[in-house]
């Protein structure tokens, strides 16, 4: 018959285990940890009934509490914009210039303006609105329709090559692509425009390629860039004189600009934000460019 050894200080039984002279204890799970054990399954089974918890199928277990969190927020959602409701009328009634005079009302700008850039704009032109290749930086004060308030205001409300029935359209033609210049043409021509905002490009060795990049630019660009260069706001046509580009502005990407053409888009938000929001996004922008 085998003797249970037992730990002479704790009176435990050992688990017979052994190192180096000392035994291990065969210690029961403490009483506490097993009554928290209990109480936590118990507390589950309970709020299983108590709170909405299973599946079943198309719906699910309502709860006798009958607690609705999609209620919850809705009715948090409506108490919000009953809160903000003064100042969302002052905002949609007044005019960007009171707006921009009345200092709790810009108050009100720079705190929902980031945070509605954030959800809506930032996924494009980026979190710090600098942009990226493809989409124009909001913060250097070039801007391409214009970049006081109403207009820009007016850009988000119809979009950029749009489905807003009064979208600004602006396309640029790809020259190269459909033949309407030739290899020589496309690369004189970008050769041009990469001299305009880059005059120590202009060589004595590319002289000459300038010179006939002037004349294609002349018969094929200055409609929209103007004869300078200088862009057209109301064609949405940018400037191309000074450092500041959205699809890149060295030599190659000037030259894959004209032969492939470029057609950006901005979608119109006059069904996603309210009046008083667009209005808000559009102070906010025009501030960051100040």
């Amino acid at each position: 018959m085998t003797t249970e050894d037992r730990d002479p200080v704790s009176g435990h039984r050992t688990t017979g285990h052994e190192w180096n002279g000392i035994k291990e204890l065969d210690t029961p799970v403490p009483r506490g940890v097993l009554i928290f054990l209990i109480v936590t399954h118990l507390f589950a089974v309970l709020w299983w009934f108590l709170m909405p918890a299973w599946p079943l199928g198309s719906t699910y277990t309502k709860g006798l509490l009958g607690i609705d969190q999609q209620q919850t927020v809705e009715e948090d959602l409506v108490a919000a914009a009953a809160e903000r409701a003064p100042w969302v009328t002052l905002i949609e009634t007044s005019s960007f210039e009171q707006i921009q005079t009345d200092p709790q009302l810009m108050a009100v700008v720079a705190q929902s303006g980031p945070q509605l850039f954030g959800d809506n704009c930032a996924a494009c032109h980026g979190i710090t609105a600098t942009g990226r290749a493809g989409y124009p930086d909001l913060t250097d004060e070039d801007w391409l329709w214009g970049g006081d308030p109403e207009t820009i205001a007016e850009t988000m409300r119809v979009g950029i090559n749009a489905t807003h029935d009064e979208t600004r359209f602006a396309q640029m033609p790809a020259f190269g692509r459909d033949q309407m210049l030739d290899r020589n043409q496309v690369h004189d021509v970008a050769t041009y425009v990469y001299s305009l905002s880059n005059p120590a490009a202009s060589t004595a060795d590319n002289a000459e390629r300038i010179e006939a990049g002037r004349e294609v630019f002349a018969a094929n660009c200055a409609a929209c860039h103007g004869e300078d260069g200088t862009g057209m706001r109301e064609l949405g046509a940018p400037n191309l004189t000074d450092g500041f580009w959205i699809y890149g502005g060295d030599l190659q990407t000037i030259v894959t600009s004209v032969h492939s053409g470029r057609q950006g888009h901005m979608p119109t938000w006059d069904e996603r934000l309210t009046d008083g929001e667009i209005k808000i996004l559009a102070l906010y922008v025009h501030s960051l460019s100040q």
